[in-house]
């Protein structure tokens, strides 16, 4: 197998310097400076969080919460399946031994990580028995610490279907 050589674009100086790329770049963002400062009534701005957005679709993925059986246990059997599926590795499942007989495990620890989270909703995907979900409308996690972006399994229990909707 030969290597294959690629050439390099951009041999000249003012292509190796990327001048008329970033000066292109400041022209668009000068004329929109210049718009917004002749006409400053025109800018389109949101008073959040006193007003709430609107234009937020059903298919949008909040933060995470793990559903309820009829009976008020958790549904999440520890299969480990949610944690496989996710990039970004934010979830940490610890399994323990179930005593009510319905299944063979539960999770002891359910932890959700939501500054590594990405959102994608792979983990929704990939469980077999409807235990994760994204359906809660919260789309704003706000909290003072990193701690505190962690979500525990009593956390993920105690979010309802869409909260903030």
């Amino acid at each position: 197998m030969g290597v294959k050589i690629v050439p390099r674009y951009g041999k000249s100086l003012k292509d190796r310097l990327y001048l008329p790329a970033i000066f292109a770049g400041m022209k668009v963002t000068m004329s929109h400076f210049a718009r917004n400062l002749k006409d400053t009534a025109n800018i389109k701005t949101e008073c959040y969080p006193e007003m709430q957005p609107d234009d937020i679709t059903d298919r949008y993925r909040g933060v995470h919460r793990l559903t309820h059986r009829s009976d008020d246990s958790v549904r999440c059997v520890a299969c480990f399946m949610c944690a496989t599926a996710c990039p970004a590795d934010c979830i940490f499942i610890e399994a323990t031994q179930r005593e009510d007989g319905v299944d063979e495990k539960m999770p002891k620890v359910f932890n959700i990580d939501l500054l590594e989270c990405v959102f994608c909703g792979g983990c929704v995907e990939a469980c077999p028995c409807d235990a994760i979900r994204m359906d809660t409308g919260i789309f704003t996690f706000v909290a003072q610490k990193r701690e505190d972006f962690v979500l525990s399994k009593e956390q993920l229990l105690a979010n309802k279907e869409g909260k903030n909707r």
